[in-house]
């Protein structure tokens, strides 16, 4: 039984920005499979090789594979199909197989128009795609895939899914191949190291309304902090990574955990080595200030915060659960403690206005993070803002949904005026870092980031890759009336109906209704922060018998990110 895992040549202004990063979905499912004896895996970075196409098809007409596996989140979605049309077209025996967060939701829409796709895996892949696996080698293909849990495909032209595979309760049975990888290309350029993303935990328990990696988990789940280390361990001897950014959507969530795992690292002399970031809550930066320099010293340099919004009114929409005086405090902590601090702002929704973009301008100033970041609002179709703006979203060419791109047209100006506003808070923040604040820094480790940070961004922006400048035809505001994003009109949501996008029994999460903030008063934000401590945002640590009062704030008793370092969400 021979696989080969393809990552679809799909490139973006976003997160490459600051290097090339490993894809870690291959080491996981590589590792997993090889546990169970299939060992014959190959791995084909078609994106960090920046493969054509007819090198793509010799490649897999050199292995001839029984398996051709492929994701995507959803940029990717059309490259990944049309790298699977190729697998059919040169391997027409092999079973072509997508998985990826895009597939877990769209898979009606993704079959209809590659019907070339043999079967989509639906969530956590590993177990999914083993029992696939061995379904084709003992035979039982097409006739008893029914029986595989977790798949979707085509049937006498219908969409079929089968019922969804739990997740998997103990992730430290994964043990990823790591070795798989050609650590030479994945190099993190503030560091000039090598960059892994290796993974702690799994789901997260809260349900912002514009995120889906708590539908697509559905559950939360955490390693054990010494196999978590282990793995890192491994990675800085074998691989030579000096660098790593947890892959979780909030590691610090599970306090207790959190902290053996830097007691770990230190206890092992990592810190000397290895380097790492994370993105993570306000609400817990607030509940581990006297813990933040006992980071420091573990390794972590970096922490990209979801600030989201300079106003209330966003941070309640998004159903953040946090203030804008929160995330103030929580860079101030974060910057006394020595780390680097980036903040994030997710920009062009409808009710968009020049005056909102210039107002989370001010507040970047006010806050004074070390990085900030403007990511475009990116209409996930299976998330529930989504389905809140109705028809006010118009561009269903996914392709485009990167983050950079203005998806959404606000009422108040025209996408080229959000692009060119946006890129005049870049400019202005950035030229104010440069020449006022990354030269100057005492700290020589923090200076040495900051300004290997900067050196990723100017090498974009010559580049004309930052934020897609190039392919739009930016050059400035002179240029706004010859800005084109190239929008493909011929793409459309399936019928725009539930059919489209299936939310049924068979596939559930553990998290209860949204929770909702009072008004930000000083009253009420003091009630505020009492309701989200049981959440992770407290005093008090997560122990391992609160799973209770987890689930019932949103968690199961059991995650891909627009700049630096976030790169590993969807």
């Amino acid at each position: 039984m021979r696989i080969v895992l393809v990552h679809p040549n799909y490139h973006s202004g976003g997160a490459e920005i600051a290097g090339n990063w490993p894809p870690a979905w291959v080491a996981y499912l590589a590792g997993y499979l090889k546990n169970a004896g299939y060992t014959d895996i190959t791995f084909i970075d078609a994106m960090t090789d920046h493969m054509s196409d007819d090198q793509v098809r010799d490649a897999l007409r050199l292995l001839q594979p029984d398996i051709v596996g492929a994701t995507a989140i959803t940029p990717a979605i059309y490259a990944a199909e049309s790298l699977l049309q190729l697998a059919k077209e040169c391997c027409p025996n092999a079973i072509t197989v997508l998985g990826g967060i895009h597939g877990t939701f769209m898979y009606p829409q993704v079959l209809t128009e590659a019907p070339w796709i043999d079967v989509v895996v639906r969530g956590e892949g590993e177990q999914v795609l083993l029992d696939l696996v061995a379904c084709i080698d003992h035979g039982a293909w097409p006739a008893e895939r029914g029986s595989v849990k977790g798949i979707a495909y085509l049937q006498d032209g219908q969409v079929t899914a089968t019922p969804a595979a739990k997740p998997i309760a103990d992730l430290d049975l994964i043990q990823p191949d790591w070795g798989i990888l050609d650590w030479k290309k994945y190099i993190y350029i503030p560091t000039g190291k090598r960059v892994a993303i290796p993974n702690m935990a799994r789901g997260c328990p809260f349900t912002c309304s514009f995120c889906s990696q708590w539908k697509f988990w559905r559950d939360y789940r955490v390693r054990d902090p010494k196999k978590v280390v282990d793995e890192i361990e491994t990675l800085v001897r074998d691989h030579e990574v000096g660098f790593f950014i947890l892959a979780d959507e909030e590691p610090t969530i599970h306090k207790k955990k959190f902290i053996q795992f830097c007691e770990e690292m230190i206890a092992r002399g990592l810190p000397e080595k290895v380097q790492w970031g994370i993105n993570t809550r306000v609400t817990d930066i607030l509940r581990d200030e006297a813990l933040l320099p006992f980071y420091r010293k573990a390794g972590l340099v970096h922490v990209s915060l979801g600030t989201e919004a300079a106003a209330q009114l966003k941070l309640d929409r998004f159903n953040k659960e946090t203030t804008v005086a929160q995330n103030k405090r929580a860079i101030q902590l974060l910057r006394e403690a020595g780390i680097v601090t980036e903040a994030q702002f997710i920009v062009g929704l409808e009710n968009e206005t020049v005056e909102t973009l210039e107002e989370t301008y001010r507040m970047a100033l006010d806050w004074n993070p070390d990085m900030a970041n403007w990511a475009m609002y990116t209409p996930w179709p299976f998330s529930d803002l989504f389905q809140e703006l109705g028809d006010k979203v118009e561009v269903f060419d996914f392709s485009k949904y990167n983050f950079v791109t203005p998806i959404m047209k606000p009422d108040a100006m025209d996408r080229a005026t959000l692009l060119d506003r946006t890129m005049a808070n870049y400019r202005r923040f950035y030229m104010r870092k440069a020449f006022l604040g990354y030269p100057w820094e005492r700290d020589k480790r923090r200076r040495s980031y900051l300004v290997g940070c900067l050196k990723a961004f100017l090498k974009s922006g010559f580049q004309r890759t930052f934020y897609d400048l190039g392919k739009v035809g930016y050059w400035g505001p002179q240029s706004k009336k010859q800005v084109d994003f190239h929008f493909d009109e011929s793409r459309t949501l399936a019928a725009r109906n539930p059919v489209a996008i299936p939310h049924n029994a068979m596939w559930k999460t553990m998290h209860r209704p949204k929770v909702k903030l009072p008004a930000a008063n000083a009253a009420d934000m003091t009630r505020a922060a009492n309701a989200v401590m049981a959440c992770g945002g407290g005093k008090e640590q997560f122990e391992e018998d609160e799973a209770p009062r987890m689930k019932a704030c949103g968690g199961g008793t059991q995650q891909l990110p627009a700049s630096v370092p976030s790169a590993a969400r969807d």
